[in-house]
């Protein structure tokens, strides 16, 4: 299911993010980190929280999407964390290049760095508590079941040594 509905979240992004714009100007692309987000807070409270808003919230679905897509419940937290952030990075970024060829649409560095951004805070905000509450419903009480398996197992004894052998030339 998790699955359906990444594939789903990816068609809307690249519907959204790589149509044509019917504009009669563009302005130029922002390569200036944190530049577009002053303009935006410059126009007011209400412009900002749209523009800010939807770049944080475009991305932000993948935070949840890719990691329970997995299905791992019991990996790293920070381990994951970071996969989803560099996914969502590198998702990102790849919207922006392809946006270079797109009429009307420009590319913005802070929709980058909004983008990513979404992407994290819904990954903190979601995952963990979700991830918990699946491991006490499947009742793995947190541990990995390869190492309660491991530790449930007999020795087999040291490791065998094997004696070297001569090769002739």
């Amino acid at each position: 299911m998790g699955g359906i509905l990444l594939a789903a979240h990816f068609l809307v992004v690249a519907w959204i993010t790589l149509r044509p714009l019917d504009v009669p100007w563009v302005s130029a692309a922002n390569l200036e980190p944190l530049a577009g987000i002053r303009a935006d807070l410059e126009r007011g409270p209400e412009q900002a929280a749209r523009q800010i808003g939807g770049a944080l919230l475009l991305l932000a679905p993948l935070g949840v999407l890719l990691p329970l897509a997995g299905g791992r419940l019991t990996v790293s937290p920070l381990a994951s964390l970071a996969r989803t952030v560099a996914v969502g990075a590198l998702l990102s970024l790849g919207i922006e290049l392809l946006q270079t060829g797109v009429p009307g649409q420009v590319v913005d560095v802070d929709s980058l760095l909004l983008n990513t951004l979404g992407v994290a805070l819904a990954h903190l905000a979601v995952v963990p508590a979700v991830r918990a509450r699946l491991r006490r419903r499947r009742g793995g009480g947190g541990r990995p079941p390869a190492v309660a398996r491991r530790s449930q197992e007999p020795s087999q004894g040291p490791t065998p040594k094997i004696p070297r052998v001569g090769v002739a030339p």
